[in-house]
Parts: C-alpha cells; structure tokens; sequence
C-alpha cells in the first residue's frame, strides 16, 4: 500500500496533477474530479484546499511559473534589457504562453478577465519587469517617462505573444531583434 501523503507533497502533488490536467483538457474540461484521479486522491481533498476550479487553477499557474522564474535583466540600455527579456521568454516560456492563451480561453470568456488580470493573480504585488525595465531607461536618461505609454511599453511582448501564437514555435533572434530595433525602439527613444 503506497504511503499517504500530506502536507507539501500532497500539496505539491495535487499542483501537479492540476497543471497537467489543464495542459491536457483546457479550462473548459477541467474539474476537480479530473485533478483528484490524475492524483490518486478524492475530491474533498482538493475542495478542502481549493473551494473551486478557478482557484485550483490559478494555484496551479501560479506554482508553475514559480518554477520558472524571469529574472530582470540589467544590461545597461534598454535595448539590450527588452532584447534579453524577449529571448529569455523566448526560449523558456513559449511553451508556457501558448498554453495558457489557448488553454485558458474558456476561463477569460467566463470570468470576462484578461490574461493581465490573471498574470496580476499569480504574482499579488510583484512588480512587471518591464516596469523595471523602463525606470532603469529613465534613470539613466535613455528615454523620457512622461511621454511612453503603457501600449508602448508592452508592444515587443505583444508581438512576442502573436508570434508564438501564429507560429507555435520559439520565434527565430532575427525577428527579435527586428521587433526591438525597427518597431519598439523609434517610439520609445
């Protein structure tokens, strides 16, 4: 008979199996019922942790990019910082944001949310790091704060995120680069 398991293993366990569930069937067939037999346990054992399927979700999502954390680069310029940000999500998360862009489109139809109102649920009070990125261009007078929107700032993410949905592959240095130098930059500097 196999050892019961409590506390952070089940917990982790349970994480586990609800992140895999997600990849598998979407949130439009995820249940708790589907996560408690991918784990090996029942449903009272997730609902005592969990009261629903969103929160079950969010937990999950939020555990998995705990796992893969994105460091704030500090190159110096704000070209090499957005071009280092970019490659980074490139190589480490392009599985991770197609996911959730196809994955979770039931969840944002349901709750009428956003993938940014979901982001600002996994990371409670964590600083965008493209908010850091721009306070280092201002600080070191590369760019004038004032006059740099919110759309300005997120457009090479943007393009990122459409390339890696329309494509369904890592998105090739060239293009990066391209996104930084000849789309991002001359509206930003």
């Amino acid at each position: 008979m196999a050892e019961r398991r409590r506390g952070a293993a089940l917990e982790s366990a349970l994480l586990d199996a609800a992140w895999e569930e997600l990849l598998d069937v979407g949130y439009a067939g995820f249940t708790l019922d589907g996560v408690a037999s991918r784990a090996g346990t029942s449903r009272p054992v997730i609902h005592r942790r969990w009261p629903d399927k969103r929160q079950l979700m969010v937990a999950a999502l939020a555990r998995t990019a705990e796992r893969h954390p994105v460091a704030v680069p500090d190159t110096g310029s704000l070209r090499g910082d957005v071009l280092e940000l970019l490659r980074h999500i490139n190589a480490t998360r392009a599985h991770f944001v197609t996911a959730i862009s196809i994955q979770l489109a039931a969840y944002f139809e349901e709750t009428g949310t956003t993938p940014a109102d979901l982001r600002t649920l996994i990371h409670p009070g964590r600083r965008p790091a493209i908010e850091v990125l721009f306070d280092r261009a201002a600080g070191r007078g590369e760019i004038d704060p004032d006059r740099i929107t919110a759309r300005m700032k997120s457009l090479p993410f943007d393009l990122l995120r459409h390339e890696l949905l329309t494509t369904s592959t890592p998105v090739p240095d060239a293009v990066l680069e391209e996104i930084v130098d000849t789309l991002f930059l001359p509206l930003v500097l």
